[in-house]
């Protein structure tokens, strides 16, 4: 293959496409869109956790000034939403403390939340349970009648008939007899952060006839938001469009719940609808990351060899969830890239509480799984004092050994071997000095004690699902792409021009790409799993191609040779090897027209991407403070598109329900009011920018099979391995095994007391 070093754009630090428009304010986020007679949405949100409406009186709100609409679960549309689909649009019965229990829609924000106050609810309380063992214990109260035990099914048709709800394989008696240790733990990550991007969710719909429907949404899947949401509506026609997202860290891949409350008040009212979700409402009533607790057994040789693998894997969704089934069955795969075993057992259970309802969260099933399972490999390993980078590195999938994926299906990985990657970000951070053992610091100065850790993890939905793209070249030598892809912080809608520029030969400022708008543009998966660099960009590579070798075609009778001896650059036509013979593309194409190329991408999970971080902490016994000093990340991408949005990328490690997941996010619920305690910006913990560790990227450069230029998607997967990593880095500073999320200074401090530290 060709070397970066040879290309024009590809693997160059450029300008992103879009960087000027959004530093200025030029982009349009959701907020800032105004339609004309639009209306304002609003939701008044129950104070209980788990309640039945019994009455509700909303004659005062209907009769308030400027108020167009009220609805309730009286008289909203029945549409429903949830796997299974028994979630309504609003119910007599509520299940968080911030439930939806009417929706109003008035001519100002102001007068719609005044309306909201007009309201008159008589609620009958009901015993709510908050965490899973609460939920499934004997006599708990139901969520839902359909689902007794608060037990929902695992079973989901979403990724096929067979979608993966269970990882069984081979025989895990066997393995455990064959195993020279038996480790059984129980260890959980259920502190349920919030990913909170910047802009809120929201959505501003519009009837344009009956079954006729047009969202503007703040998503970063944009076809999919349609798609998603016509089966739940009873299938009406959706023109979906995209505004600029700004954000989304997996969270508004969909937004179903402000999706559906402005259409049900836009065909209420027939106007348009904005429904914007404050910040108190995005904190408590947007989604949240799932829980996840594992219980069960892994048997082990005294080489790391795994040889058994069983167990429960418990999942809290909350009060409901769009997405849990699909992230367990990713998740289920991704388990099985990170740790190689012939012999498995382990089964999910999905579980109700009265809480937030989960959703999707970059890391989607991966990071809550391994998160909760592989601190209890790490337990195993040390009783037989092997390197944790050794067994990681050794277990990651390698090329030719297969997995099951999410829809069920064996597949056999093409990749490459990762060990290279993991030796070098190991020497970047000094693994081999630091290294003093487990349940050792690697230096002790008085109070303050350093440890490391390491955490991996890989995803195959780098080449998930469908993508198409046109690519319509122009008289002037630009060209146009046609993809429904949204902008949502990563810059790759800039990548994918780049990748265009690259194969026409073309300046990056010659090509442009259409708003994401499903009317304009062909169907798009969206920028889910890292598959944009790959997916994305193999459907308007093949585009762009289509596209160069029909103008070829078209100049080659023009110059007297076959289309495959010419070549293009900067919008002119020659002849390989001579300058004579030249034609440009406004002579072959004409004025008044263009030439259009196709490209898709089909599914292909056989090569997943890899990322392995290395972590060192400080922690003060004196007051249980954990401070983050030291992260290296490192991968192999491929071939690197854009290295600052790749680095970007990777820094994203740390928060937005990332490795801080480890140290300080979590969301906290009263358990007598079942009300969270922390929906601000100042009470949810996150990181400063004056509080960020020494951050290095190891990034190798080995081209894959995946496309034109070898690349394949890296971003998503980057703050799964950190929760795990800054666990055992904590437990080897303080010298005692911890088990669980977040390491608050109590928790260290309680650890610290109970291993003698402290007197």
């Amino acid at each position: 293959m060709e070397r970066t070093k040879e290309f024009r754009h590809i693997g160059k630090a450029t300008p992103r496409k879009e960087g000027r428009q959004i530093v200025t304010g030029a982009v349009k986020y959701i907020d800032d869109l105004t339609l004309p007679g639009m209306l304002y949405g609003k939701v008044l949100r129950s104070p209980h956790a788990h309640a039945l409406i019994n009455k509700i009186d909303t004659t005062k709100a209907e009769r308030a000034a400027g108020v167009k609409a009220v609805l309730t679960h009286e008289n909203a549309p029945d549409w429903k939403f949830g796997i299974p689909r028994v979630v309504a649009l609003l119910d007599k019965k509520v299940r968080y403390a911030g439930d939806a229990v009417a929706i109003v829609a008035a001519e100002s924000e102001e007068l719609a939340l005044a309306a909201l106050e007009l309201i008159e609810v008589e609620y009958e309380p009901l015993k709510a349970v908050y965490d899973i063992d609460e939920a499934t214990a004997e006599g708990a109260p139901d969520l839902y009648e359909e689902f007794p035990g608060n037990l929902l099914p695992t079973q989901s048709i979403a990724f096929g008939p067979n979608t993966l709800k269970e990882v069984v394989l081979g025989d895990v008696e066997r393995g455990f007899a064959e195993a020279d240790l038996i480790y059984e733990a129980n260890t959980s990550y259920d502190n349920i952060p919030n990913p909170l991007p910047i802009e809120p969710p929201g959505v501003i719909a519009r009837w344009d006839s009956p079954n006729e429907l047009t969202v503007w949404s703040a998503s970063q899947s944009v076809s999919w938001h349609r798609f998603m949401m016509m089966g739940k509506m009873g299938f009406p026609e959706i023109r979906s469009i995209g505004t600029q997202c700004g954000g989304s860290f997996g969270s508004k891949n969909h937004s179903p719940q402000p999706f559906f409350y402005a259409a049900a008040l836009a065909k209420a009212t027939g106007a348009p609808v904005k429904m914007l979700y404050s910040k108190e409402e995005h904190f408590g009533a947007f989604v949240l990351r799932l829980g996840s607790r594992f219980t069960g057994k892994i048997g082990l040789k005294r080489d790391g060899t795994v040889t058994a693998i069983e167990g429960e894997w418990l999942v809290d969704t909350g009060a409901f969830s769009d997405q849990a089934q699909t992230q367990i069955a990713v998740g289920l795969g991704e388990l099985q890239l990170v740790i190689r075993c012939q012999n498995w057992r382990v089964i999910p259970k999905v579980i109700c509480t009265n809480r937030a309802p989960s959703g999707i969260v970059r890391g989607f099933g991966g990071q809550e799984l391994e998160s909760s399972i592989l601190p209890v490999f790490m337990e195993a390993i040390s009783k037989e004092g092997l390197d944790p980078v050794d067994f990681l590195k050794n277990n990651f999938v390698k090329p030719g050994e297969g997995y099951l994926w999410r829809e069920g299906n064996w597949w056999v990985c093409r990749g490459q071997d990762y060990a290279k990657a993991v030796e070098e970000g190991a020497k970047a951070f000094g693994w081999d000095e630091k290294w003093k053992g487990w349940l050792t610091p690697s230096s002790t100065d008085g109070h303050k004690r350093r440890g490391i850790g390491v955490g991996v993890h890989g995803n195959a939905d780098v080449g998930e699902d469908e993508s198409e793209a046109y690519v319509r070249l122009t008289p002037d030598g630009g060209a146009v792409i046609h993809a429904n892809v949204a902008e949502s912080g990563m810059g790759q809608r800039s990548s994918l021009i780049k990748m265009v520029a690259e194969t026409l030969n073309l300046p990056l400022e010659k090509v442009t790409m259409t708003e994401p708008d499903t009317m304009v543009a062909p169907f798009e998966f969206g920028l889910t799993g890292s598959r944009g660099t790959w997916a994305v960009g193999t459907a308007v590579i093949t585009a762009a191609e289509d596209a160069l070798k029909k103008l070829h075609e078209l100049a080659a009778p023009r110059l007297g040779v076959k289309a495959e001896e010419l070549e293009s650059e900067n919008g002119i036509i020659r002849v390989k090897g001579s300058d004579a013979a030249q034609i440009s593309w406004r002579k072959v194409i004409g004025v008044f027209h263009t030439v259009t190329g196709h490209g898709f991408f089909e599914p292909d999970f056989s090569m997943p991407n890899f990322m392995m971080l290395f972590v060192e902490v400080e922690v003060d016994t004196g007051t249980g403070q954990v401070t983050l000093e030291r992260v290296v990340a490192a991968t192999d991408a491929g071939r690197i598109i854009d290295p600052p949005s790749l680095d970007g990328q990777i820094y994203g490690a740390l928060g937005a329900a990332g490795l801080d997941t480890a140290i300080f996010e979590e969301t906290v619920i009263d358990k007598r009011t079942g009300r969270n305690l922390n929906m601000n910006m100042i009470d949810y913990k996150w990181r400063t920018f004056e509080e960020l560790p020494v951050f290095d990227n190891v990034i190798l450069e080995n081209p894959l099979p995946s496309h034109r230029f070898g690349a394949i998607g890296i971003g998503e997967i980057s703050t799964s391995p950190g929760p795990a990593a800054v666990l055992m880095a904590v437990s080897n500073a303080i010298g005692t095994r911890l088990s669980s999320y977040p390491l608050a200074p109590e928790k260290i401090l309680a650890a610290v007391k109970s291993a003698g530290e402290v007197k």
